[in-house]
């Protein structure tokens, strides 16, 4: 049931800014984000100018991914044992305290590498532990949707322009000198997350257990739900397949003969269409209808890879990957089911297994579209992977709908309540 803010009437996005605390949530998600796309693209660069291996620079960019399942697994109790704000503002002091240290010139790479890894580590256990705060300040109904949808928003636009950002920054700064940027942004962030916002007590107690038994024990009675385990596949499993026309742009370009241009309109097709799609579905549908939609939409969203099936040229595959990106409208909606189905006692545990799973996940999918395309021609993984995501869409479609509230037998509903009752 909502409470809070979320009582009055939707009044999309707007309502959402007019909540003081979530603009300073928003302005510190923007800083921060921005700061790490910019560092990511240069600690890039700055590896490569150090040892002169490809290897290693692409393996700087994976390190960003990697220990998502690490940080969200073993640290994720933090998001529920500890007061949210103290931990977003510890975590943005401690990536700002690594950063700073990559600075220095005598680091050396593996130093580099190692640090890369701890920021990653500690990304998940932030931005759970942000998720489940905004149910705080918004409220867990529309405000809550529609808060969600505008950080995801930023993170869409924030690939595109950090990434221009940080090429026009390394024309006139040097690696670290645009890394030396991050420092700045987590500070602030930390500052706008410490001073706009309320302090709130722990969401549990900290009890007699480890953090490490406390982390695994809410990922065990999380992932024993039923009914949450199917929303964290509907939210991770799709991830896992669209990814693959973006982790196989360049080869793709090289494939059809295009020049370097057209990689970057690919790479940002799929954004474009999912920040659209997500401001129309924020803005002009009610929350009624937005739930009427997730299933069908989840169900079809892969769909438009398949048209790789004939190696378009570089306007249908842009028009393909734009509506892969709608696709992902289905999400917001889903925000709503997730929050409704996790306890408020595990919310900081599960927005955190949450992220670390997507991140994960989309890694691997990265990874696996890679291997296949050593094997078969680019196109037709892209193409395989929207058919096959789109017949495991509909396997974990249909594992929803058969745990929809009103759907579960009675000795199901039980056992659920019985979990969630170890839990507090």
């Amino acid at each position: 049931m909502s409470h809070g803010p979320a009582t009055a009437p939707p009044a999309g996005y707007r309502a959402v800014f007019a909540v003081t605390e979530f603009r300073a949530v928003f302005a510190a998600h923007l800083l921060s984000l921005l700061g790490v796309v910019v560092s990511e693209l240069a600690l890039t660069v700055l590896v490569y100018d150090l040892t002169g291996s490809p290897l290693l620079s692409a393996l700087t960019f994976a390190l960003g991914m990697l220990p998502y399942v690490i940080g969200g697994t073993l640290f994720a109790g933090v998001a529920d044992r500890y007061p949210a704000r103290r931990v977003l503002v510890v975590c943005d002091l401690v990536c700002a305290a690594c950063v700073a240290v990559m600075l220095v010139p005598a680091t050396p790479v593996a130093g580099l590498l190692v640090l890369r890894c701890l920021v990653a580590a500690i990304a998940p256990v932030f931005t759970g532990t942000r998720m489940a705060a905004l149910t705080d300040i918004l409220g867990d109904g529309d405000l809550y949707v529609l808060g969600r949808s505008l950080l995801r928003i930023v993170s869409q636009s924030a690939m595109l322009i950090g990434f221009g950002a940080g090429g026009a920054l390394l024309t006139v700064l040097s690696p670290r000198g645009a890394i030396s940027v991050t420092v700045v942004t987590f500070l602030c962030s930390a500052a706008l997350l410490r001073f706009g916002t309320r302090d709130r007590p722990a969401r549990a107690g900290s009890g007699s257990a480890t953090l490490l038994k406390e982390s695994l024990s809410g990922a065990r009675l999380i992932l024993g739900d039923r009914r949450i385990r199917a929303l964290l596949l509907l939210l991770w499993l799709p991830a896992m397949f669209v990814v693959a026309p973006e982790a196989l742009a360049a080869p793709y370009v090289a494939e059809i003969g295009a020049g370097p241009a057209a990689l970057g309109l690919l790479l940002c097709a799929m954004a474009v269409g999912h920040v659209g799609a997500e401001l129309f579905v924020g803005s002009a549908l009610r929350p009624r209808t937005r739930s009427r939609i997730v299933l069908p939409v989840a169900a079809v969203g892969l769909l438009p890879l398949v048209v790789y099936v004939v190696r378009p040229g570089l306007p249908l595959a842009l028009a393909a990957l734009a509506l892969a990106g709608m696709g992902a409208a289905y999400v917001i909606g889903l925000d709503q089911w997730f929050v409704d189905a996790v306890p408020p006692e595990l919310r900081g545990r599960a927005m955190t297994l949450l992220t670390a799973g997507l991140m994960t996940i989309q890694g691997a999918g990265m990874a696996l579209a890679g291997l296949a395309a050593e094997f078969f021609p680019v196109h037709h993984v892209v193409a395989g992977s929207g058919i096959i995501g789109t017949v495991v869409a509909l396997l974990v479609v249909a594992e929803v709908r058969r745990t929809a509230p009103g759907q579960m037998s009675d000795t199901e509903r039980r056992d659920g309540a019985d979990r969630h009752m170890t839990s507090r």
